[in-house]
């Protein structure tokens, strides 16, 4: 028999099983089904016989049947949900590997491309429980990091070098929700982070505790798409605004609350270690006798500080069962307990600690200014960090809750940041009873503490910075097939951008 005629019977005897399928519409859509009729659409349309020749998906994997305008990034992004894998690009790399090393990046109508690492079900992730006082040293990444290829390169050098968390933004103080979240106030969504139990996962495949950040009341988005949640103006009877923005949901408006604490506790159902509340405080800055709040008609005898403690304490007892720790960022200037800053932000630090497993004072040295006598604080990171860490601890002794400071990892108001800085903050912390630490820096740029931790780590005196490698257990179940590799990456230093260098 020739070749040829081979090819022929072979045609005919699958465009035979294709014309047994149904509608594309009224098709059971498992993917041998789909595959089939999707070739079948496309025999169809191009009316080509002898050109079929079915891709046999492996096991794990899908056929695509490529249409016009089609490419692998383009397919990468459509099945990239489907997939252990965690960014398209990966995906689309694998893509070209189970093709044969597959060359060029459009594809040609009708040809079958394999399309690895598909997941039987969706990812469920288990939370990893650790203890409150477990020593974590984390640093920070905005969602669209979190959620980028060079966002896992940077976790995995910080893994490398010997950091053991991560905190990443649920939604910063812009209000953008950057997860899939079903609620009505959650709109204008962003999914960075398209999946959360997957992302969760792949942390835990590397060891590392994963620290959910919220902003609370700081919500812009929400401000302006509800503005009847916002703080109000006494003189206008419109939203009230902080030195002209337009940014404070009321932190006493209990819709606010609620939407807070439902997006707090589907976070911690989805699989991660801690939820990280900021902004969990009233605005300290603008007009504060203009600013008008719901708790002073509903409860006009309280102070700011019941308003937080009372919400905190809901929240806590919605957030803890999951097992997740609920951690707080407070601004660093609580520890003076200067009445003033008291009756605007509603830090009670005493009341706050009650409702919470960690308390993360925002203690970077550059912010003190204008204290204790010192003209450039950002170049005394001895004096603040110590100062500060003294005082809190005082301030919370024998309420059980853990400090956890945030440490300065960015060069605003110091002309000496470097990773001898980065060494002495974690050192002074250490020394004064904190228990680990977080590592701002809003354009997530770590190159000072990429050097420095290598040196802690191989220090004869390592004790001074850390109290052990306080790795935390790993995670039940091993990476998920088609999961990005555990090679470290070359790290690339992100590029500047506009985003803030701090924060309130």
């Amino acid at each position: 028999m020739s070749r040829l005629l081979a090819r022929v019977l072979a045609a005919l005897a699958f465009l035979t099983v294709l014309a047994t399928l149904p509608p594309a519409a009224d098709a059971v859509q498992n993917p041998h089904t789909a595959h089939l009729i999707a070739i079948k659409n496309q025999v169809t349309k191009n009316s080509q016989i002898l050109d079929v020749v079915p891709v046999i998906a492996p096991p794990g994997s899908v056929v695509h049947v490529a249409v016009r305008g089609d490419s692998i990034p383009s397919v990468a992004r459509q099945y990239l949900k489907k997939t252990s894998y965690l960014t398209s690009t990966e995906l689309g790399d694998a893509i070209r590997q189970a093709n044969g090393n597959r060359q060029g990046t459009f594809l040609h109508p009708g040809e079958q491309v394999i399309v690895p690492g598909i997941l039987e079900s969706p990812i469920v992730e288990k939370t990893v429980a650790v203890p409150k006082d477990f020593e974590v040293r984390a640093i920070y990444l905005t969602g669209v990091m979190a959620g980028s290829d060079h966002g896992i390169r940077i976790i995995r050098h910080w893994r490398e070098v010997g950091g053991n968390a991560v905190v990443f933004d649920i939604k910063d103080s812009d209000g953008i929700v950057n997860i899939a979240f079903d609620n009505p106030l959650a709109t204008g969504q962003k999914h960075y982070i398209h999946d959360l139990p997957k992302f969760t996962r792949f942390l835990h495949s590397q060891n590392m505790h994963a620290i959910a950040r919220i902003a609370m009341f700081r919500d812009e988005h929400l401000v302006k798409t509800h503005p009847e949640l916002a703080v109000k103006s006494h003189r206008t009877g419109e939203a009230w605004r902080e030195n002209g923005k337009l940014v404070w949901t009321d932190p006493s408006n209990p819709k606010v609350q609620d939407y807070d604490i439902a997006l707090a506790k589907f976070v911690a159902q989805s699989g991660v270690d801690e939820v990280q509340f900021d902004y969990v405080r009233f605005p300290a800055e603008g007009d504060q006798k203009d600013a008008g709040f719901v708790f002073q008609t509903e409860h006009p005898k309280w102070q700011r500080s019941e308003v937080i403690a009372d919400f905190l304490k809901r929240a806590y007892a919605e957030v803890h069962p999951s097992g997740a720790l609920l951690s707080l960022d407070v601004f660093g200037i609580m520890a003076w307990q200067r009445p003033v800053d008291l009756s605007h932000t509603g830090q009670d630090i005493v009341a706050m600690a009650k409702h919470c497993d960690v308390l993360s004072p925002m203690i970077y040295p550059s912010h003190f200014f204008g204290m204790d006598g010192i003209a450039r604080p950002g170049d005394a990171p001895e004096h603040f960090i110590g100062e500060s860490m003294e005082r809190f601890m005082k301030i919370t002794k024998d309420s059980g809750v853990v400090i956890r400071p945030w440490l300065q990892a960015f060069a605003w108001r110091t002309r000496t940041y470097s990773p001898q800085y980065v060494e002495v903050q974690i050192a002074v912390a250490r020394e004064k009873g904190g228990i680990g630490f977080l590592f701002w820096n809003a354009n997530n740029d770590y190159s000072k503490p990429y050097a420095a931790m290598p040196e802690m780590r191989a220090s004869k005196d390592k004790d001074k910075y850390f109290r052990g490698e306080g790795v935390p257990p790993k995670a039940v179940g091993a990476a998920p097939t088609g999961a990005l590799s555990t090679t470290p990456g070359p790290v690339v230093q992100p590029v500047s951008s506009s985003t803030k260098i701090w924060r309130h």
